[in-house]
């Protein structure tokens, strides 16, 4: 359940978050599910994918930093690595999706392609958003409610000292 003191800080709740989620690394998985299909139009269609996992994990990693996870600001590079372990094994859920399909079906037309891709990197999706929420950008909303929970000090005059200031 989300807090005020989480709204504040512009940490979202995990409805939110996931939601942001969803825009920013869905827009930009499917973006990539384009770019994988037209790369291997070039190149073995396993290179394809991990060019464009490489990149598309860059800019996903950044996106989740600034907005679906409240971090304000740009990804550190623990983020990032981190980030990255995540997106090794969305990596392995399309490729072994892929070599399943070609296993099942001859010769896949290019929309079958797209189902299973994105069907795929869905489900990783999912994972990748619970590794990111509870351990990659855990650190950030934890080191924020310990600020936010420590009381403020503050100097507040000794009122006897302002009476006779007066």
């Amino acid at each position: 359940m989300e807090t005020a003191e989480s709204r504040r800080q512009g940490t979202p709740g995990a409805f939110n978050a996931f939601a942001r989620f969803v825009l920013c690394g869905g827009g930009v998985g499917l973006a990539s599910s384009f770019a994988v299909v037209g790369l291997a139009l070039w190149m073995p269609w396993a290179l394809a994918n991990a060019l464009i996992t490489v990149a598309s994990t860059l800019l996903a990693t950044e996106l989740h930093a600034r907005f679906t996870f409240g971090a304000g600001g740009r990804a550190t590079w623990r983020q990032h690595v981190q980030s990255a372990g995540s997106a090794v094994g969305a990596y392995a859920v399309t490729c072994v999706a892929m070599v399943v399909l070609r296993e099942l079906v001859a010769v896949p037309g290019a929309v079958l392609e797209q189902v299973v891709y994105l069907s795929a990197s869905a489900l990783a999706g999912v994972a990748r958003f619970a590794v990111l929420r509870l351990v990659v950008f855990a650190r950030n909303r934890s080191r924020v409610a310990v600020r936010a929970t420590r009381p403020v000090h503050t100097a507040v005059a000794d009122p006897a000292t302002l009476c006779h200031a007066a």
